[in-house]
């Protein structure tokens, strides 16, 4: 409530001076904004994590509390800025690291509204119309993916590993509640006669053995699936280790790869589901990455079967171009999310206001209180429509190839492996002797600190055992251009001279260290 003294410095957002307010404040930040981003010459300033700590230092003193508080212009201009100037330009072509796609402007309109009215999805009176888009969004995305919106339902999350938790939580609780009779969520896995496993292939997402971590399972029961020379899980392998579990182990989970986000490996979702079924076990796809497909009528076949589901990770922060958090996951049968509380909505066993529809989503998800995601996704999507989505992704995806075809055309690079997606793998190869995995963790880092570029790193399995370090350049904007690409490439490929020549006058612990 506002306070009625003097001098008063709490201005609600909502109401009429709060909103001129906003205006106003949004209006100067916008300014302080538009300022750096004249004065950028790179991706990010350059001085690296030692720079970045020197500015921290400088904006942030005082106390975080003072006694007396201050002018807002004025405090989130001293805020605003240093975090501006240190903040990754992910707009510029140089920015290749992670999956941070350049927002819409709608979008971020529709998150500062959000903001502005600050609704929850908790209660139906924390937020009616909130509720209502959440819903419709929901039954929209369970649609895209293949799912029957009548049967299926979802929730939005903060992103793919909160997805892929509670995917995971689902599985447990359904297999087992189906196949025993016993909920974990009333008793607990303790008088469960058998231990539950969880399946995945190599290199699935480290949030799954999170999730079984958390879950109570243990890493030892999180069982890895062989795949085949593509990295791809292979069917009959996941149906034998099914088939031949012993007694004392139940499995609750199969969790496929729907693109991965290093060589956007899709698992065979249609044979993988077969096998799934037969066993009575659940299927889940982590398509945080790679749902992006879905949008191109050029990509789309390679997710072939992502409808057979039992749930399905999607990250619309990714391809989506909307600000995180914008992540969902998709259920193909709403009753699974009985795990988080989802009480029936019958007037034979609800109390009246939930007969009256005052229903709201404190029993399908992870979160209480949480903020009107929806919102900013919705605007993104109607805004832009299929056809300039499939095309953004679709130019991406040249963007990649054109990358991979540069990078194999140089004979002082390696192409990891030709892009099925929009990540593309590679390394340089330096000369005498010098180690090639410490090399390039060092001109990764190098770039980086210089302000050059953004680029990601991995690692590669390597025939025989071992691994590979590999850099990873991640395209997702697509108003980058095939010219700016190549200029990145070719400022890479000078730097990397430069270095390896640095190295063999003097080697450094920093080139000959294991990377």
């Amino acid at each position: 409530m506002t306070t009625n003294e003097p001098g008063s410095l709490y201005q609600p957002a909502g109401t009429p001076a709060g909103l001129e307010s906003v205006r106003n404040l949004v209006n100067s930040a916008l300014d302080i904004l538009q300022e750096v981003s004249a004065a950028r010459v790179g991706p990010v300033a350059p001085g690296g994590p030692a720079g970045a700590r020197d500015a921290a230092a400088r904006a942030l003193t005082g106390p975080l509390l003072p006694e007396e508080g201050g002018d807002p212009a004025t405090v989130l201009a001293e805020l605003i800025r240093p975090y501006a100037e240190w903040a990754v330009d992910i707009t510029h072509p140089a920015a290749l690291a992670r999956m941070q796609p350049p927002p819409t402007d709608v979008a971020a309109t529709a998150e500062l509204v959000a903001a502005v009215l600050n609704q929850s999805l908790h209660a139906w009176e924390s937020g009616p119309f909130a509720l209502e888009l959440d819903r419709w969004l929901i039954a929209r995305l369970a649609e895209l993916v293949g799912y029957d919106p009548a049967e299926a339902s979802g929730a939005l999350t903060p992103g793919g590993s909160v997805s892929n938790l509670m995917a995971m939580t689902m599985a447990r609780d359904t297999t087992l509640g189906e196949r025993t009779g016993a909920h974990p969520f009333a008793g607990g896995l303790r008088p469960l006669a058998a231990q539950p496993v969880v399946l995945c292939p190599e290199g699935v997402h480290f949030s799954i053995e999170r999730a079984v971590r958390l879950l109570g399972l243990g890493d030892e029961h999180l069982l890895t699936v062989p795949v085949d020379k593509n990295g791809r899980m292979i069917p009959e392998e996941a149906d034998r280790i099914l088939a031949e579990l012993p007694d004392h182990q139940i499995a609750v989970a199969l969790v496929a790869v729907a693109g991965s986000t290093d060589l956007g490996i899709v698992d065979p979702l249609p044979e993988l589901a077969a096998i799934a079924r037969r066993h009575g076990v659940w299927l889940h796809a982590d398509a945080a990455y790679g749902a992006g497909a879905l949008f191109s009528p050029r990509l789309r076949g390679m997710l072939d079967g992502l409808a057979e589901a039992d749930s399905v990770t999607v990250d619309l922060h990714k391809f989506g171009w909307s600000p995180a958090s914008s992540a969902v996951l998709l259920v193909r049968r709403a009753e699974t999310l009985l795990s988080f509380g989802l009480q029936p909505t019958t007037c034979l066993s609800s109390d009246d206001d939930t007969c009256a529809g005052y229903i709201g989503l404190q029993n399908t998800n992870l979160q209480t209180t949480r903020r009107a995601d929806a919102l900013k996704i919705a605007v993104t999507l109607r805004t832009l429509g299929s056809r300039a989505m499939g095309a953004m992704v679709d130019t991406c995806h040249d963007l990649a190839r054109h990358a991979a075809a540069r990078i194999a055309a140089e004979p002082r690079m390696e192409l990891g492996t030709e892009p099925p997606l929009t990540a593309v793998l590679f390394r340089y190869l330096p000369g005498g002797g010098l180690d090639t995995d410490a090399f390039n963790g060092a001109l990764r880092r190098r770039t980086m600190e210089e302000g050059r570029a953004l680029i990601a790193r991995t690692h590669i399995a390597r025939e025989g055992g071992g691994s590979s370090v590999f850099l990873k350049l991640m395209l997702l904007n697509p108003e980058t251009t095939t010219g700016q690409l190549d200029a990145v490439l070719d400022e890479l490929l000078e730097l990397a001279a430069a270095m390896e020549a640095e190295a063999l006058r003097a080697p450094t612990r920093e080139t000959t260290a294991r990377g």
